[in-house]
């Protein structure tokens, strides 16, 4: 069963953010700040960045199966890695400046194993290589030649990673070459999933990073604190949007902190979001954040630095698609 609750039509919203330099938005705020209600302990739960229902569904159906939360997120977030149409996450995302696509991810779970793969090339899964480097090595993160290098090691395929539409879109690019990022663009650019199955937490990430941006950018995704971040005995949290501010602020390890200190999961995004938000000066149009958390009883919560933010929450197989709260209501030049 799926159900979409939302203050205004999001068909007419996701244009509006790519061709209107100035938005401005109701102030009437749907409860995305305020955590699912019910009693949810116990429950098997996914939460991922924007409207990826599908990864969700996909999730739950793992977790059924008989899979752990880890291995369930992994299926779920390798759905949209291979979603040739979604070009901000794994094969057919957008390239660098150089026309190269690179991907990020990283993987988390209740007992603090952490792994992650960055500015890794032509492998499809690199949710999955992080899970590997997890498993099966001493470290937490591997980096560019050296992952791609690792994944074919443990038997992935090496493909080409661009899209015929994404080629066509990076030779329009080129012909003005301006770098202009687009806060909630195609309403995705990061897809963060983090779950509790079986009373145990965990997350994963995954990106092909910003359009166009410089060869050897990272972004947030792959770093365990900015990106993604799960305690087993307090909750998790994952990030969306212009990943240098996760990087600075560390912010899914500072929800899971507040949270910590007793914090609804919501708040704690609240709390989180206005450390950001306040030190913003002048224009706000490119530093959109958006967090998701879920404490270790199943409540969730989100908020974001600017509207528009939209996040997926399936509970037991039941799945609802939410805009969160945010901090300006108006996204600007």
């Amino acid at each position: 069963m799926s159900n979409t609750i939302k203050r205004r039509s999001l068909l007419k919203l996701f244009p509006a953010y790519i061709v209107a330099p100035t938005i401005i938005v109701s102030q009437v705020k749907v409860a995305g700040c305020t955590p699912v209600s019910g009693s949810n302990n116990g429950k098997t739960i996914f939460v991922s960045t924007w409207n990826n229902q599908s990864a969700n569904r996909i999730a739950t159906q793992s977790a059924k199966n008989g899979k752990n939360t880890i291995d369930a997120i992994v299926d779920g977030i390798s759905h949209v890695e291979s979603d040739i149409n979604d070009m901000s996450v794994g094969k057919g995302g957008r390239p660098d400046r150089e026309g190269d696509v690179t991907l990020d991810s990283c993987i988390m779970d209740h007992e603090g194993n952490a792994g992650g793969v960055c500015y890794m090339k032509d492998i499809e899964h690199p949710i999955q290589v992080a899970r590997d480097v997890m498993y099966h090595t001493p470290h937490v993160l591997l980096a560019g030649d050296g992952a791609t290098n690792f994944a074919l090691q443990r038997g992935y395929e090496k493909i080409n990673l661009l899209s015929t539409k994404a080629k066509i879109a990076y030779k329009e690019w080129k012909v003005k070459s301006e770098y202009k990022p687009t806060p909630n663009i195609e309403q995705h650019d990061t897809i963060g999933m983090i779950g509790i199955h079986d009373r145990k937490l965990g997350g994963g990430c995954s990106t092909s990073g910003l359009a166009y941006k410089m060869q050897g950018r990272v972004g947030d995704s792959p770093i365990i604190g900015a990106g993604l971040y799960v305690d087993g005995e307090v909750g998790a949290c994952t990030a969306t949007g212009m990943g240098e501010i996760m990087m600075k602020n560390l912010s899914s390890f500072l929800v899971v902190e507040f949270m910590r200190s007793g914090d609804s999961p919501a708040e704690a995004c609240r709390k989180a979001v206005k450390r950001v938000a306040d030190k913003i000066k002048g224009s706000k149009k490119d530093q959109q954040m958006g967090l998701i958390a879920i404490d270790k009883d199943g409540n969730v919560g989100a908020y974001s630095v600017l509207p528009g933010f939209v996040y997926a929450v399936t509970i037991d197989g039941e799945t609802n698609v939410l805009e969160s709260d945010s901090f300006f209501d108006v996204i600007d030049e």
